[in-house]
């Protein structure tokens, strides 16, 4: 059975998936190969830090357009590292392409470009990212932890965390009234 490539989709977790880190998370999948995957959770608030609080600790002046950068947990990997996720209209030199959607900076010169007024016009920030070893995650959409579909921009960009959940459901047709914590086999 050839494996599916996950990159620029989005992962839904499923009512049972086990894990409270996970609950009701939509991920955006970064990069998926035969050597495992990452994403980046896309509607879990970092409540604990503000955009503008994140650029003084870099010594960076933050301005008025920063203060709505929104700061997600992009997942338990490296919470101590940052990546920007955003539009295509800004691309850095170190800005990887995710499936022709949407753009990921790990670099604090992208940080330097938003305080400036320079930066991408859409963007969230995440702190860690989430991980799978090779064919972990695979077999944890087999086990019914995760859906898969395609990713939505407006969506990842949205404001209402608390909807993207939902919204990601509906965009296949799914009603989360209807989602079974239980997976079956044929």
């Amino acid at each position: 059975m050839e494996e599916a490539d996950l990159e620029g989709r989005f992962l839904i977790a499923m009512p049972g998936i086990g894990d409270d880190r996970f609950h009701r998370s939509v991920i955006l999948i970064c990069a998926h190969s035969d050597q495992g995957a990452m994403g980046l959770v896309v509607n879990q608030p970092a409540e604990s830090i503000s955009f503008d609080e994140l650029l003084e600790q870099l010594e960076i002046e933050p301005n008025e357009q920063t203060s709505a950068t929104p700061i997600r947990i992009g997942g338990p990997v490296e919470s101590g590292r940052g990546f920007v996720l955003h539009s295509s209209d800004y691309q850095g030199e170190t800005a990887l392409d995710i499936a022709g959607k949407f753009m990921l900076t790990g670099t604090v010169d992208i940080l330097r470009d938003i305080a400036k007024g320079a930066g991408p016009s859409k963007r969230i920030i995440a702190l860690g990212y989430t991980g799978w070893a090779p064919g972990q995650l695979e077999q944890e959409i087999q086990q019914n932890g995760w859906l898969s579909c395609e990713s939505v921009p407006d969506i990842v960009f949205g404001e209402s965390d608390d909807d993207k959940w939902v919204a990601a459901l509906s965009e296949m047709g799914i009603s989360p009234e209807l989602l079974s914590a239980e997976g079956g086999t044929a």
